[in-house]
C-alpha cells in the first residue's frame, strides 16, 4: 500500500493546492459547491454498500463472514457513516448531515433528493444519470463512481474507497475550512461536517480502510496494480468535479460583473 500511497502523492497534491479553495470566497460560492459537492456525498455511501454486501454476511440464513477482522472493519465504517451524531447529538447518516448543514445557509435540497430517488437500479444507472438535472461535470462523477461498482472487482472498490475517499477527505476539507468564515452562524453546521470528517476520516476510518485494501489485494502483483491504476483515475475524477466547480463559481462571477 505504501507504493501506491507514494506514487498518488502527485495527485493527491493537485488535490490539496487545487485553487479552488481560493475561488470560494461568499456564501453564494459555497452553495454552487455544495449543489455539486453533494452527490459525492451520496454516491460514497454506494461503495460503501457494495464492500459491506461483499465483505460482510447480510444474507439470511447468516452464516460467518471468510474474514472476520475485514468484516469488523467495514462494520464499523458502515456505522459511522450511515449512523453517526450531528452537532446536537441526534443520529443521522453523514449525507443527511450534509443535507441539513446545506439547507441552513439557503441551499434547496428538493431537486437533489428527486435526482437521487430518481437512481434506483444498477443496470440503467449510466442513463439514468445522463437525464439528471445537474452540470456534465457532475454526471461524469457519478458516472465513474458506478463503472467501478459495476465492474465489481472487490480490490477496485476498496481501492477508490480509500485512495480516492477516505485517505483523501482530511487533505481536501482542511482547505476548505480554512476558507470559510466561521463567524457566520448559518455555516456552522457546514463547519461541523468538515470538521467530523477529518476526525473521523483521519483517525479512524482512513487506517482501517487501507489494512481492508491491504487484505484484498493481499500482495497480488496484477490486484496491486489494478489498485493503483483505478485509484489514479478516482484522483482524477475528483480533480475533474473540483475543475467544474470552480469554472461555474467563476462563470458566475463573471456574469454579474457584465450586467
Amino acid at each position: 500500500m505504501n507504493n501506491i500511497a507514494e506514487n498518488l502523492e502527485p495527485l493527491k497534491n493537485k488535490l490539496r493546492n487545487h485553487s479552488l479553495y481560493h475561488s470560494i470566497k461568499s456564501v453564494d460560492d459555497l452553495k454552487i459547491f455544495t449543489n455539486a459537492h453533494v452527490y459525492a456525498v451520496w454516491d460514497f455511501m454506494s461503495l460503501l454498500k457494495f464492500l459491506q454486501i461483499n465483505l460482510t454476511t447480510i444474507s439470511v440464513p447468516w452464516y460467518p463472514s471468510k474474514n472476520t477482522s475485514t468484516a469488523k472493519l467495514i462494520n464499523e465504517i458502515v456505522a459511522g457513516e450511515e449512523t453517526d451524531e450531528n452537532e446536537d447529538g441526534k443520529a443521522m447518516s453523514h449525507f443527511e448531515m450534509y443535507l441539513d448543514s446545506i439547507e441552513s445557509f439557503g441551499v434547496k435540497t428538493d431537486l437533489i433528493l428527486k435526482n437521487i430517488n430518481s437512481l434506483n437500479s444498477l443496470d440503467t444507472i449510466h442513463n439514468d444519470i445522463e437525464k439528471l438535472e445537474i452540470k456534465d461535470y457532475v454526471k461524469d462523477f457519478l458516472k465513474f463512481t458506478f463503472s467501478v461498482i459495476n465492474k465489481g472487482k472487490i480490490h477496485e472498490v476498496a481501492a477508490v474507497f480509500t485512495f480516492g475517499r477516505e485517505d483523501l477527505i482530511p487533505d481536501m476539507f482542511m482547505p476548505l475550512l480554512e476558507g470559510i468564515n466561521s463567524k457566520n452562524n448559518e455555516l456552522n453546521k457546514l463547519i461541523y461536517y468538515f470538521k467530523r470528517h477529518i476526525e473521523v476520516d483521519g483517525d479512524m476510518h482512513g487506517p482501517m480502510s487501507m489494512e481492508m485494501l491491504r487484505y484484498l489485494c493481499n500482495n497480488d502483483e496484477e490486484k496491486l496494480l489494478e489498485a493503483k491504476s483505478i485509484s489514479e483515475k478516482a484522483l482524477l475524477s475528483r480533480i475533474s468535479l473540483w475543475d467544474g466547480i470552480e469554472n461555474e463559481i467563476k462563470t458566475k462571477k463573471n456574469y454579474y460583473e457584465k450586467v
